[in-house]
């Protein structure tokens, strides 16, 4: 198995990679509760880096941009489970709680989850559920499972409400610090305008105003002239970048650079 499997569609999910190493860049919608059963996991954002190994917990907030690095171990193969807390649960689980949810988050986005009694008894329950998702007990027993994650996290850090139930609008972030920073990661427009705290419309007004054109046309200017950083003074090969860079391809990365500077890359 090379994919993840969605042990219930949309929030509990299991990967494995039996022997590769496999990065990923993902747009994080969703505050998500990751648990490594073995191997590496680790995230990088533009600000932060964390790792973790067997055993270990990593709560990261909703709304984020990172690299995902997913590392097999001592010829144990690599091994998650991803919960998937979505904001429809946390507000019932609000309700339920009667927890207050005015308040505004504002601390650190990603937290490593120190180790209790409880949370390893959890994490080790758990693991039947995911290898065996054939079974008819799993979806109705998997949503308690993640109730139960939810209160034992509260239990644990108890400061974890705000970070859970913070359902405010983000605020706007300073579109041109953010952009410089990520403008490698191959997302929708969309994506970008939500990510800054800001409609469509409004991202695209102020990108123009910001750096004279639009999103779509800078964001290819920018990639094309990181590119050729790369390639002249870090001797970069086309072929170990051009993903990085945000290029659905090599060929569409080629074709774009030769338009641009009127040579191929490899030249």
């Amino acid at each position: 198995m090379t994919n993840p499997t969605e042990i219930i569609p949309g929030v509990l999910f299991y990967s494995y990679f039996s022997s590769m190493r496999k990065d990923k860049v993902a747009f994080l919608e969703h505050t998500t509760l990751v648990m490594q059963v073995s191997g590496r996991f680790t995230l990088e954002t533009a600000s932060e880096k964390f790792s973790m190994e067997q055993g270990e917990m990593l709560l990261i907030r909703k709304n984020q941009l990172g690299e995902i690095t997913k590392t097999p171990l001592d010829g144990k193969g690599y091994e998650t489970i991803v919960i998937c807390l979505k904001e429809e649960l946390l507000r019932q689980i609000a309700l339920e709680e009667r927890i207050e949810t005015g308040k505004k988050y504002t601390g650190p986005p990603t937290l490593l989850v120190p180790g209790n009694d409880f949370l390893h008894a959890f994490f080790q329950s758990v693991i039947p559920y995911v290898r065996h998702s054939e079974e008819k007990i799993t979806n109705s027993v998997g949503l308690l499972k993640i109730k139960e994650a939810v209160h034992l996290l509260l239990y644990t850090m108890p400061y974890l409400e705000e970070f859970l139930f913070d359902f405010s609008e983000p605020y706007k972030l300073d579109l041109e610090k953010f952009m410089l920073n990520n403008f490698q990661y191959n997302l929708p427009i969309e994506k970008f305008a939500r990510l800054t705290g800001r409609s469509l419309a409004g991202f695209k007004r102020d990108f123009q105003k910001i750096f004279g054109m639009a999103p779509r046309h800078w964001l290819q200017e920018r990639r094309l002239a990181e590119a050729r950083h790369l390639i002249e003074t870090r001797n970069k090969r086309p072929s170990a970048i051009y993903l990085d860079l945000g290029f659905e391809s090599l060929s569409h990365f080629s074709h774009s650079f030769k338009r641009k500077f009127g040579k191929a890359p490899t030249e």
